[in-house]
């Protein structure tokens, strides 16, 4: 007897042409068709498809509907751990955490191909690993997470959980990795997120703040946060969210710092079906 489901997405934005591309799969796994770490693939879903290739380098593949991915990624840097002691914690109370660790630049090279017409395409990726049940207390709606790659070989990662009432929840949290590797913790104290500009889904209806302003005092870093592309809603069944590339400029001291990532924004179209722990 198989008793949960898993899914998989699988979206691409095209930047120039102002497009963006989502898909879902979900499948028991009952007869093999998915599953999680087998030896060989890290996951899979039907012919998407994660494989590791080596120590902190995966291949990863996906298509569907003309549009397709053949990746190959190797980490430049060590595995960075999430949380106190591997524990990232969410909420007040057992359960409520997760296991988290990243890698936060991979040299990435492969081919992408959109309607028909294929390119070689290199760059850096980010590869989150994250494992939990229910997360999020009653009283917590959802997440803002950042991932940011700057242009001086730093990274940082950022997430805030917000209440009900609209608040920063005291169990928000970051990384920052430096150049060489070596990390610093950063508590909900250590840093600000304050939205600047909206966008609202004619589909959904919901109502997602696209542009931020980041503040970590720690490093003394304030950046701007803009989306490459405003509509990056995955609008799917069961839950719906935000999540799709960025771009950062700011300050870190007296240097100017520049930066790509990803921003995924939760909780502002529903209920986070499977992470909200049910009512008390």
């Amino acid at each position: 007897m198989v008793n949960d489901v898993k899914f998989a997405h699988f979206a691409v934005t095209e930047i120039s042409a102002g497009r963006f591309h989502h898909f879902q799969r979900l499948a028991r796994g009952a007869f093999g068709e998915a599953g999680f770490d087998d030896g060989e693939h890290l996951a899979w879903i039907n012919d998407w498809t994660c494989v590791r290739t080596g120590t902190n380098a995966f291949r990863i593949a996906a298509k569907e509907e003309g549009i397709s991915i053949e990746l190959d990624l190797a980490s430049a840097k060590a595995p960075v751990v999430h949380g106190r002691n591997g524990i990232s914690q969410k909420a007040e109370g057992e359960g409520r955490a997760s296991h988290y660790y990243s890698l936060t630049r991979m040299g990435t090279k492969g081919r992408v191909t959109i309607d028909g017409k294929s390119s070689e395409v290199t760059g850096t990726s980010w590869f989150d690993h994250e494992w939990a049940t229910n997360q999020l207390a009653v009283h917590q709606k959802g997440w803002d997470w950042f991932s940011l790659q700057f242009d001086d070989n730093t990274e940082l990662m950022l997430f805030q959980i917000r209440t009900d009432e609209g608040k920063q929840d005291p169990h928000s949290a970051g990384t920052f990795v430096f150049a060489d590797g070596s990390d610093l913790k950063i508590g909900q104290a250590g840093f600000s997120l304050e939205p600047l500009s909206w966008w609202r889904s004619e589909k959904t209806g919901a109502n997602y703040p696209v542009e931020w302003r980041v503040s970590v005092r720690a490093l003394d870093l304030d950046l701007d946060i803009k989306p490459r592309l405003r509509q990056q809603e995955l609008a799917t069944k069961p839950f719906t969210y935000w999540e799709g590339a960025v771009q950062a400029a700011g300050m870190r001291k007296t240097k100017s710092v520049e930066g790509v990532g990803y921003l995924e924004m939760t909780g502002y179209a529903g209920k986070i079906l499977g992470l909200q722990t049910p009512g008390e």
